[in-house]
């Protein structure tokens, strides 16, 4: 495979900006569940009340993991984080090996890096050596974030080496699926739905007898009980499926065309249909796969959050240390963790309010927006287009996460009036969630080169001020920067207008400035 090493370094160089964000993500979640597991339950008798809780809650088990990692106070840190972390490293993973493979075929980068010496299996070969080598960054970020916080040496590399296997999978699952579609979404949409199923069956695995996690990458990671018997020999099942995947992916690519796919894309029809009339309709007709996908994720992450609502009073009671985490202490415990949960559900639906604004980025640099520029359209009603789907794109995946939460609550309760009064609670963090991707436009228009960096920044800036704020004691000004400070944290406090309606003007006001940058710069650069 000529030139391999070179486009490896080419390949590093690329992703000097953005990898570092993925590893430091990974690493703060397990430092900073580490310090909080060993703050909470660093005591054989708070880690007992834990074990006696949470083993009668199918709930945390089906959002966490099997409860034999609840043996020590390191088990419990990978009962707590490892399902989470296995999602950021498949993330990191799928997005590198896709970006350096179908995505640049797509583009025509391919193209370009073909024409120069080097092998046919290359860019292929390349691409899967830095998903490798951002594992193994990631296998030992974690084990020096949980050996530095005083966890075992011996659990904390088996932890480690956990999570890297996991995420070889999924670089090779991503890898042979790049071969099979033509598109660079489909092959996107495939790889998260191998990831929502591998989850789903960890779940229901752990909740059962534990014979379906056996069917799961994420379950054979969790399975290797880091800190609660380190059994090693289940990374050889991550091993071998990662280089069958790997190895299957190296055999499609020789049996089709560069830049096609195994699977043809359908044929369009001869003639649009009603519903792509105009720049707005086609923005919702490319985007709608990726809104569906996010409701239906946040409607279950709300029916999971909602459905262990009625045990948190007890859960909090028994576990007192608990409440210095929630809003409101131990007075008002339930509206307390409805009002966290609210937070994390307008964190989510932030990050699919930014992904949304950027595909307008994405459509101008791959010159499907000058196709629909170079018609009557103005850039006006384009860009509106694209912010229809993000504004009312968001207020749906927060009133999926209401409907689901109170769904699930509400039944617990026998109480179905909680469901519009939870999607309203939802909703209530909506003007805070508009002001990130408001934040997004404006980079959008004035800076576009830069302006996927600096709106995940944004993003990773809000989720650290609302979940971490009070752990790392920041000062007050860092708090006030974030939109979601000056949202009303409802159902805890009374619903405030004012400043929300000091939100949605910042909102006018952002959209408006970067409206005027994107008329004063070429469409592409």
């Amino acid at each position: 495979m000529t030139g391999t090493v070179p486009l490896l370094r080419f390949l590093l160089r690329r992703e000097r900006r953005s990898l570092p964000w993925w590893l430091l993500g990974v690493t703060l979640l397990v430092l900073v569940q580490s310090t909080q597991s060993q703050d909470l339950y660093g005591t054989a008798e708070a880690l007992q009340r834990l074990r006696q809780t949470i083993g009668a809650n199918t709930a945390v088990i089906a959002m966490s993991g099997p409860t034999g990692l609840l043996a020590s106070i390191g088990g419990e840190v990978v009962f707590e984080i490892f399902a989470f972390a296995a999602i950021v490293v498949a993330l990191m993973n799928m997005f590198l090996v896709g970006r350096h493979t179908r995505a640049d075929e797509e583009s025509g980068r391919a193209e370009l890096v073909r024409s120069a010496r080097v092998g046919r299996r290359t860019p292929l070969a390349a691409a899967l050596l830095l998903a490798g080598l951002a594992d193994v960054a990631a296998g030992l970020l974690v084990f020096a974030a949980a050996a530095g916080t005083g966890l075992p040496v011996a659990g904390s590399a088996l932890f480690g080496a956990a999570l890297a296997a996991f995420g070889l999978v999924f670089a090779a699952l991503t890898a042979a699926t790049a071969q099979v579609f033509e598109s660079t979404r489909a092959m996107y949409g495939t790889v998260a739905a191998f990831l929502g199923a591998a989850f789903a069956l960890r779940a229901a695995g752990d909740v059962g007898d534990g014979t379906l996690s056996w069917a799961s990458p994420i379950g054979w990671g969790q399975r290797t009980y880091p800190y609660a018997g380190d059994r090693w020999w289940p990374l050889l099942v991550s091993l071998a499926v990662a280089t069958l995947l790997g190895s299957a992916a190296v055999g499609l690519l020789t049996h089709r065309d560069l830049g096609a796919g195994l699977v043809a894309p359908r044929p369009g029809r001869a003639r649009a249909s009603a519903l792509l009339r105009d720049a707005q309709a086609l923005a919702w007709r490319l985007q709608r796969g990726a809104l569906l996908g996010w409701a239906a994720g946040l409607l279950l992450l709300g029916i999971a959050y909602g459905s262990i609502g009625e045990s948190i009073d007890q859960y909090v009671r028994e576990n007192p240390e608990i409440a210095q985490f929630l809003t409101g202490g131990s007075d008002d415990i339930l509206n307390a963790y409805l009002a966290v949960t609210a937070g994390m559900a307008a964190l989510l639906a932030a990050a699919y309010g930014v992904s949304t604004v950027l595909r307008a980025r994405a459509e101008e640099t791959s010159g499907r927006a000058e196709m629909v520029l170079a018609t009557g359209t103005s850039r006006r009603v384009w860009l509106a287009g694209q912010l229809s789907v993000a504004l009312i794109g968001t207020a749906v995946v927060l009133v999926a996460f209401g409907l689901g939460e109170g769904l699930a609550y509400g039944l617990t309760v026998s109480d179905l009036g909680q469901i519009p009064r939870l999607a309203g609670v939802a909703l209530a963090y909506l003007p805070g969630v508009w002001l990130v991707g408001a934040v997004t436009v404006l980079v959008f228009g004035w800076l576009p080169r830069a302006a996927a960096v600096i709106a995940w920044v944004v993003v990773a800036y809000c989720a650290v001020i609302t979940m971490f704020a009070d752990s790392f004691d920041l000062p007050g000004w860092s708090r006030q920067a974030s939109p979601f400070f000056h949202s009303p944290r409802v159902p805890l406090n009374d619903l405030a207008v004012a400043p929300l309606v000091v939100l949605v003007l910042l909102v006018a006001a952002l959209v408006a400035a970067g409206y005027a940058g994107l008329r004063r710069r070429d469409v592409g650069y």
